[in-house]
């Protein structure tokens, strides 16, 4: 019998640091953080303020270029790239939902959506889009602006955005922080439900342990390092006991 080669997987820091401030005053934010993230896991990512959970994720979205290590996504070296190509690499590979919607404000929901899927060529870049708002229950708002919706519905639209081009990984920073509890709940749910349909890996920085909970594995940071972390392998046996 042939043993299987496990897969790649879709998330690889290695050694990563990120250094940021001026020459008279540096800020360590990463400190060596190694991680591996397996194609389709749910992670929740945990920790006080200030730990680094937000620029651990903005190094994995190539938002911010580590100071030092290797940040690998889907197989790319993000490092080999120039801003053009990893704005194109983040655009058909990543869904990136923030805690502030990021909405232009000019546009109507449909028009929010179908961004990205007209910047990746999509003919049926509006068919699509207003297919992933129904899939969100915005079927009747297509044509209302960001401001005339309510925060629950601001974040629906940039849920569906973030899913429309079909991402291989989701992340997601407080998506709920801006939102009541109900709403909230709410949203989670669209969440998980939209990253399940799609098989797409999921990482989630919350402060909510329950919701931290519902993942198979979590990560914590404190001061920039991790500190705890299940391996792959172990949640992999939890879900399967």
């Amino acid at each position: 019998m042939i043993d299987e080669v496990p897969p790649e997987p879709i998330v690889r820091l290695s050694g990563v640091e990120l250094t940021l401030g001026t020459e008279a005053r540096q800020v360590n934010i990463l400190r060596g953080i190694d991680l591996e993230i397996g194609a389709g896991e749910r992670i929740g990512i945990v920790g006080p303020s200030g730990s680094g959970k937000t620029s651990m994720i903005m190094v994995i979205a190539g938002l911010e270029r580590a100071t030092a290590g290797r940040v690998e996504v889907a197989a790319q070296d993000l490092g080999t790239l120039d801003e053009d190509a990893l704005a194109l690499f983040r655009r058909d590979t990543m869904g990136i939902v923030f805690q502030a919607f990021h909405l232009i404000p000019t546009m109507t929901a449909l028009e929010n959506v179908a961004v990205p899927l007209e910047f990746a060529g999509r003919a049926d870049a509006f068919d699509r889009a207003a297919a992933e708002l129904a899939a969100v229950g915005l079927a009747d708002r297509l044509e209302h602006y960001p401001g005339q919706l309510s925060g629950g519905e601001q974040q629906r639209v940039a849920l569906a955005r973030a899913v429309a081009t079909e991402p291989r990984l989701l992340l997601a920073d407080e998506p709920t922080g801006n939102l009541d509890g109900e709403t909230g709940a709410q949203i989670i749910e669209l969440l998980f439900d939209l990253a399940d349909r799609r098989g797409a890996t999921l990482m989630l920085i919350t402060h909510d342990p329950s919701l931290a909970g519902r993942c198979a594995r979590q990560i914590r940071l404190v001061d920039g390092c991790i500190v705890d972390a299940d391996s792959p392998a172990a949640a992999m046996a939890s879900l399967a006991s």
